[in-house]
């Protein structure tokens, strides 16, 4: 894994503003790989990785997040999910309109029709799920609806996806503690505007302490220590059998007898499980 593929916490001393920075290299490769992506479609598959890893880091619980985008239009599908130890995992599906070199605005690439949300899957307690507006230009922009929808929370993100990289960066300011709510508000727009001189360029080739460093060097952050991330199927030839058999008996013997066996792909790491003749017998005996 490289260095590089990392979430860094950090939070501003004597304000409620507390940031996420992520790298991701290594751990997207899996991902960007498993299909033939256009580089449109790459880009934003990299940008949506970035931000489930950084909406992941606000998380106060164990568990898992992620974001899914479905519509009409070129990308049809759009699936981005990590962990709260930095286990991540992607897709999407298209069509080959999205091979133009432009980049389009996200709910063109989405659909008219599109819908995007957000859900959480906590390890222990119920599952939320919230609706994500798809009425920004970005990724970005969108996901900061978001918070200040669902959230009720002041988050700024900028995300970065290109060259088999992805990176991201998440600014957020939580209820005031502190009673002198103008020094908050000022300190907030500052460093909001010092992350906006940020480039995508920047953000995806620096490390992220020499970001950090360029950004907020007059106010620097304090760093806590930093989340390694990992590309993590869920995949295992226990799931794909629980699938087959969910199929019912009729249906089995029906492959059984036209195709004789059965290989399954996996959609996010492509990894192929196969049932020969015997063993979908014995799955068929089961029922």
């Amino acid at each position: 894994m490289s260095q590089q593929d990392q979430r860094q916490r950090f939070l501003f001393p004597d304000s409620d503003i507390r940031g996420e920075i992520v790298r991701l290299e290594a751990s997207v490769a899996p991902v960007l790989s498993a299909r033939d992506y256009p580089m449109v479609v790459q880009g934003l598959l990299a940008e949506s990785l970035a931000a489930v890893v950084l909406m992941t880091g606000t998380l106060k619980f164990e568990g898992r997040l992620s974001l899914q985008a479905q519509g009409n239009g070129a990308v049809s599908l759009l699936l981005a999910e990590a962990t709260h130890d930095g286990g991540i995992r992607g897709l999407a599906r298209f069509s080959d309109t999205t091979a133009s070199t432009e980049q389009p605005h996200l709910h063109e690439l989405i659909g008219d029709n599109g819908v995007m949300a957000i859900t959480i899957r906590p390890e222990r307690g119920s599952q939320y799920q919230g609706v994500v507006p798809l009425e920004g230009s970005s990724l970005a922009a969108c996901l900061e609806d978001y918070f200040r929808q669902s959230e009720q929370l002041p988050t700024r993100l900028w995300l970065a996806g290109g060259n088999g990289r992805a990176a991201g960066l998440l600014l957020q300011r939580l209820p005031d503690r502190i009673a002198d709510h103008e020094y908050n508000a000022a300190i907030w727009q500052h460093v909001v505007t010092l992350a906006d001189t940020l480039s995508m360029e920047e953000l995806l080739d620096l490390p992220a302490e020499t970001v950090l460093h360029r950004l907020f060097h007059e106010t620097p952050p304090q760093v806590t220590a930093p989340t390694p991330l990992h590309f993590q199927c869920t995949c295992s030839r226990d799931k794909v059998t629980d699938t087959l058999l969910s199929l019912g008996c009729t249906e089995l013997q029906a492959i059984l007898h036209e195709q004789g066996s059965a290989t399954i792909s996996c959609d996010f790491c492509s990894r192929d499980e196969h049932f020969d003749r015997v063993d979908l017998g014995q799955l068929i005996h089961q029922l």
